[in-house]
């Protein structure tokens, strides 16, 4: 697998991406399946949005919308 460090997220991108607060996002960075970060630099940490992506696709499953609601 190729690894394009270009391709980060920081803390806020990744709350943005999943839609939850930063204080949530938090709490997922703790649970056990969560990427390890690509690097921890002074202040925050970044990860490689490939591995968020693929987090995202196996454990978080898409929220139903307006349009998924039955009439």
């Amino acid at each position: 697998m190729n690894r394009d460090p270009a391709m980060l997220m920081g803390p806020y991108e990744i709350a943005q991406r999943m839609g939850v607060s930063r204080q949530r996002f938090q709490q997922l960075t703790r649970h056990p399946t969560f990427p390890r970060p690509y690097q921890e630099l002074r202040g925050m940490k970044v990860w490689l949005a490939e591995d968020v992506e693929e987090w995202i696709t196996k454990h978080r499953p898409p929220r139903p919308t307006e349009d998924d609601t039955p009439e």
